[in-house]
């Protein structure tokens, strides 16, 4: 198969309509391949050093406020998968990111620019995977900041109190992930295939949100040795 197919075969197989739990036959011969694992990337200085009291999966409301964040309100959803194509479950993952104003809920950011941040957005969410392997957030679409042009959201999964990774994925196409030097550190063009998510609006939506779904590749967890978990 020539290079330029094959790689065009795995990004629709890794990036959305294809079954990732399916046998990938990319060339001659081969009956499976693991699925390419989601690249590490470094966790950067704003992993909230305070968590908010509100962690739960809408970052776009804070409790029982009535005021939503500011931006343009995505639906993230995605599954996590072992390198064979298992759904793990009871997976946590862990979701952060600045508000529409780019000031992230670290203090190190927001006090500084505490005048600047959106008091209702959360920054910061987590949710537990479910049977196959599934997680939703409602979130904002990220957007650049000084000295990050690349629009980009944080993410982690834990297992149990195994840290299974941690990275970050950014919004497929933006013009400044050119410019952004941990997206350029992210590797060849597979890699950043892999960190890169479409944000397509939402069909029928009165309110313009958007749909941004990201599949997460880690490898064995202890509980994948000892049987499927």
């Amino acid at each position: 198969m020539p290079p330029l197919e094959q790689f065009l075969n795995r990004r629709a197989l890794l990036r959305g309509g294809l079954a990732l739990g399916a046998a990938a036959l990319w060339t001659p011969g081969v009956l499976a391949e693991e699925l390419a694992r989601t690249p590490r990337m470094t966790e950067g200085p704003f992993y909230p050093d305070k968590l908010p009291l509100d962690t739960d999966n809408d970052l776009i409301v804070i409790s029982d406020s009535l005021t939503p964040a500011v931006g343009e309100i995505t639906q993230l959803t995605g599954r996590v998968l072992s390198l064979s194509g298992e759904p793990i479950r009871d997976a946590v993952i862990e979701i952060w990111q600045c508000d529409a104003n780019a000031v992230y809920l670290h203090t190190r950011d927001s006090g500084p620019k505490s005048s600047q941040r959106d008091k209702n957005f959360q920054g910061y969410g987590r949710f537990t995977t479910s049977s196959k392997g599934e997680y939703r957030f409602r979130t904002i679409k990220p957007v650049p900041y000084p000295g990050r042009p690349a629009p980009h959201i944080h993410f982690k999964v834990r297992k149990g109190a195994q840290e299974l990774l941690t990275s970050q994925f950014f919004v497929y196409g933006h013009p400044g992930n050119k410019r952004d030097h941990v997206y350029s550190e992210a590797g060849d063009l597979i890699n950043r295939e892999l960190l890169s998510v479409d944000f397509k609006p939402v069909k029928d939506s009165k309110i313009g949100e958007l749909a941004a779904r990201f599949d997460i590749v880690v490898g064995a967890t202890p509980s994948d040795r000892g049987g499927r978990c």
